[in-house]
């Protein structure tokens, strides 16, 4: 099926899978399949949509009990956090990597097969609609909503009310068997209309969260913990994943399992086995020094969160690399000094910034700090000369920035000068 995208029309490498044994094909442009005699050609009138319709009917066939998230941040954690707690009672499945969008929800679904009894998936956007369509494809039985933050705020003329609605999209068509669930300290999400039909669950620090976190502790790179006040009872609850944030995401994947017969204490049980995806909040080692690699992707407040982790991790010396954040729209800068203000008052000992964008963190720092403790490369290649010198043993540090700037390679650099 070759789908058409903004740059290619994979149409062009049908003669290859020809060649390869294909003798199928779905195609939207029947002249590029039109020497090949002995294939069996469908002609549809987008390959995309098409891939999507094939996708909703399988998921349809596998009859399975479903959960989708969405939210401006912490989606993909909190992903994991539900597969982790269903997978104590139903064989799961999950997203390939980060199948999150137009293609790779149904690629995903087509990676099931009915040894399956539950599903969650991970439902992104960039603009609104997408949503919309990702939650008709899979027709999910709980939606969660982790917040309404200002990534892609570019897209949006009316802000982040637009965001707001693009996300609440995963339960348009919600009923009486459907639920929401919300965190309950997202200001947007307070004060939002939310659907009438379904049953709404809040998780959160606000004092009428069904799912109420307190005391929260962040232990550094050793984890967090917190209380949790649920359906009457108190539970003592203990994440071996970094970021305080994640309290609130393991109660509303706690919340979300609920309707599926997971009782809370089997979800903390599920808890205990959590592994997260990719590149989020790993912390690796080598010849004393700490990395806390969190370079998946970067928005305000998954940075300040980042650089509260790294404050509460024991080390001789803190240190944060960061690099810019994407689509922030207009205002890109005043988010991106904000950060740098943050890092500022939190008594780092090392600010180092990456990238254009990245100098109105270093702005933002300056303001807070002078220019003590800063350092600023225009690219990240200049900053690996310096690694051997800038890092000694028992320092610990924090490298996290856009997906487009590959902070990764900073990782992976700092622990490769330490072989």
């Amino acid at each position: 099926m070759p789908l058409i995208g903004e740059v290619h029309d994979a149409h062009k490498f049908l003669p290859q899978v020809y060649e390869k044994g294909c003798r199928a094909m779905m195609v939207s442009d029947e002249r590029a399949a039109e020497n090949f005699a002995d294939c069996s050609v469908i002609l549809v009138s987008d390959t995309t949509r098409a891939l999507q319709e094939l996708a909703a009917a399988y998921l349809r066939d596998l009859c399975l009990r479903t959960v989708a998230v969405t939210g401006s941040v912490g989606k993909t954690s909190t992903r994991d956090m539900v597969y982790s707690i269903l997978s104590q009672k139903y064989r799961t499945g999950r997203p390939i990597k980060n199948f999150n969008n137009q293609v790779g929800v149904p690629l995903t679904i087509f990676s099931f097969d009915h040894s399956l009894e539950a599903a969650v998936f991970e439902l992104g956007m960039d603009h609104a609609g997408e949503i919309r369509r990702l939650a008709d494809i899979i027709r999910p039985d709980i939606g969660i909503i982790t917040n309404v933050g200002i990534s892609h705020i570019e897209n949006f003329s009316d802000g982040r009310e637009g965001i707001l609605h693009a996300k609440l999209e995963i339960a348009e068509k919600f009923g009486a068997e459907n639920t929401l669930v919300i965190n309950g300290d997202c200001d947007m999400l307070r004060q939002a209309q939310l659907p009438q039909g379904c049953r709404i669950v809040r998780a959160g620090q606000e004092a009428g969260a069904d799912y109420r976190i307190s005391d929260i502790q962040d232990l550094g790179e050793k984890g967090v913990a917190y209380r949790l006040s649920a359906e009457g009872k108190e539970y003592k609850v203990e994440l071996s994943v970094p970021g305080a944030h994640n309290a609130v995401n393991s109660a509303l994947a706690i919340a979300a399992c609920r309707p599926l017969g997971i009782t809370v204490e089997e979800a903390l049980k599920g808890l205990t086995r959590l592994e997260l995806t990719g590149k989020r909040l790993a912390v690796k080692e080598k010849n004393g020094i700490t990395v806390i690699d969190d370079t998946y992707n970067a928005a305000p407040a998954s940075m300040r969160s980042l650089i509260d982790t790294l404050i509460h991790t024991e080390g001789r010396r803190r240190i944060a690399i960061l690099a810019g954040m994407n689509e922030l729209g207009r205002d890109s800068e005043k988010y991106h000094r904000q950060v740098g203000e943050y890092a500022g008052r939190q008594g780092l000992d090392l600010l180092i910034t990456v990238g254009e964008k990245a100098e109105d963190i270093a702005a933002g720092y300056a303001d807070v700090r002078g220019e003590e403790g800063l350092m600023h490369f225009s690219r990240k290649e200049e900053l690996y000369p310096k690694i051997k010198d800038l890092f000694r043993p028992g320092d610990v540090i924090a490298v996290k920035g856009s997906r487009l700037m590959e902070m990764e390679q900073v990782a992976a650099e700092i622990l490769k000068e330490q072989e």
